[in-house]
């Protein structure tokens, strides 16, 4: 319904982003830092690299919980979560790790180089829940539709599996050259 809102009247969405709770545009903010920061190259040890993968991972199921507590749908929903965020995880981890990642054993971190995917993985993120809490906006009966919880529950999941995999791939690299 809300694509289809803004594509007859595309006015509506000033009306949407005014009535857009102030809290949200610093969530995006704090998001889109997150994401620009990901753009240069670093030198980031395993904890630092897997802590917005969990966190991402946290609000990808906490927002699973709030939009859908009400439905009766809730429990396969879940299921559907942790199923897509699996397969993700393991598609994403037997990717190899980037081109110029490189772990230091002696110092136990990891030099990683610019990537503009994590901002758009992030965005993506921030950009689905923030339709899908329109959508339940508008139409707060979507909570009940089984289609509609399991098609945001695999969403939510897809996106954590993919970006809890880059520390997974980090992770392995590390294994590989302290165990060479």
């Amino acid at each position: 319904m809300l694509i289809q809102l803004l594509l007859q009247q595309p006015a509506a969405a000033l009306s949407i982003v005014q009535r857009t709770p102030v809290w949200v545009w610093g969530l995006f903010a704090g998001l889109v830092l997150l994401g620009l920061i990901q753009l240069r190259q670093r030198e980031i040890g395993w904890r630092r690299a897997a802590l917005p993968s969990l966190g991402l991972a946290l609000f990808s199921a906490v927002s699973l919980g709030a939009d859908l507590s009400a439905s009766p749908s809730a429990g396969l929903a879940l299921a559907v979560w942790l199923l897509a965020a699996s397969a993700m995880l393991v598609v994403g981890s037997l990717r190899a790790p980037r081109a110029g990642t490189r772990y230091d054993a002696t110092t136990g971190r990891f030099q990683l180089p610019g990537s503009v995917v994590p901002l758009l993985t992030i965005l993506s993120i921030f950009l689905v829940k923030y339709g899908v809490g329109v959508e339940l906006a508008m139409q707060p009966g979507l909570r009940h539709d089984a289609r509609f919880a399991l098609g945001l529950a695999a969403t939510y999941g897809a996106f954590s599996g993919l970006f809890a995999a880059r520390p997974l791939t980090l992770w392995r690299l590390a294994q590989a050259r302290t165990t060479a």
